[in-house]
């Protein structure tokens, strides 16, 4: 395995209040077997901006020459949902090592040609479902598959957030169901994941995805734009282990209540809670077993902190625990999760929840 930096390449580095600035850049800046080789943005101002503020060595504004000029390792698309399918399937076409934010497609065909070309090309992969490399829930499997609460009986989810009646009109894009970053395949994905990852895949969902408000009012224009996509998701479902779950998340206009993970099992019971959600922010883990008068807190071990310290708390911590992990499957050229594959079964399951709406039946994932 080689000791050199893995030379990386990001390609949606723009500054402000974006992804890049509030977790992909202090993560990078704090991982040190990771060089932020090139940054790539729309317009050469902003390149030229985002090279100054991150620190790369390279600046470009098309990411073809990018591709052909730049001597990368990986490349990490970070841009808005519809345009992930063009930026990695060329980055694979060239040869390169490619991360990119969840969703991986705008739908689920996308998905698959893009879990497709990697396996095709040999190139290694990662998705941002960075809740698969948070400490809380790492330690939650480890629990799990070590008996604390015994037989899984049932697990509930619940996920209530703010925010659904108006925002500015560089968001009201989001509105259109088509484009791939709504409430089930952002909030909801994200979350469902993690409960996969800790407790196994579903073997039938029913759901409800509705749209309850289908106008949002754009606040800088003060104009009211049209919803199609859902903001309500409601899913039962049996896991092919047995345990039956109830899972919701939900965009509501005030005071949401936050994200509650429960699981209930023969000999105990394991509660994972967060004022927002863990896969960007803090959590607490709860557990207790039978004959306890209360649950109490669990401490999270240090073997499931894999970052140096600097790395800051918050937005930028698990997607650091990702890259730390990325870059020790490029040096290895082994594969590692979530890559494009976990991506494309937790898209095979979001288009199984929506069928399950579409029909009122019981849908297979």
């Amino acid at each position: 395995m080689t000791t050199e930096k893995v030379k990386l390449g990001i390609i949606g580095a723009n500054v402000g209040y974006g992804w890049t600035p509030r977790a992909h850049a202090p993560a990078i800046a704090n991982l040190p077997d990771i060089e932020l080789t090139a940054v790539c943005t729309a317009h050469e101002e902003t390149a030229l901006e985002s090279q100054k503020q991150f620190g790369a060595l390279e600046a470009y504004h098309n990411h073809k020459d990018m591709l052909e000029q730049s001597d990368l390792d990986i490349v990490a698309v970070v841009v808005r949902v519809p345009i992930h399918y063009e930026l990695a399937m060329d980055a694979m076409r060239a040869g390169k090592h490619v991360y990119t934010e969840w969703p991986l497609g705008a739908n689920l065909q996308e998905a698959q040609e893009m879990a497709d070309l990697a396996r095709e090309k040999g190139v290694l992969s990662m998705v941002g479902l960075q809740s698969r490399a948070a400490p809380v829930f790492l330690t939650l499997r480890d629990l799990i598959a070590d008996g604390y609460v015994g037989e899984v009986l049932s697990v509930n989810l619940n996920q209530i957030n703010g925010g659904v009646l108006s925002r500015p009109s560089g968001r009201t894009w989001q509105k259109d169901v088509t484009l791939g970053a709504t409430t089930l395949t952002i909030p909801f994905g994200h979350s469902i994941d993690a409960l996969c990852m800790c407790l196994g895949e579903f073997e039938s969902v029913s759901a409800t995805v509705r749209t309850q408000v289908p106008q949002w009012h754009e606040t800088d224009t003060d104009t009211m734009v049209d919803v199609t996509g859902p903001d309500n998701i409601m899913v039962n479902g049996t896991l092919e282990g047995g345990a039956v779950v109830s899972a919701q998340t939900s965009a509501i206009p005030y005071h949401g209540s936050g994200w509650k993970l429960e699981v209930y099992g023969r000999e105990g019971t394991l509660v994972v809670t967060s004022n927002e959600s863990p896969s960007t922010g803090g959590a607490r883990l709860q557990g207790g077993k039978a004959g306890a008068s209360e649950l109490e807190d669990i401490e999270i071990p240090d073997k499931h902190v894999f970052v140096p310290d600097s790395v800051p708390q918050g937005p930028a911590f698990n997607i650091a625990q990702l890259w730390s992990r990325f870059a020790d499957a490029v040096r290895s050229g082994e594969r590692v999760e979530p890559d494009f594959d976990t991506a494309l079964q937790r898209h095979k399951l979001l288009d199984a929840i929506q069928r399950a709406s579409d029909t009122g039946q019981a849908q297979t994932p």
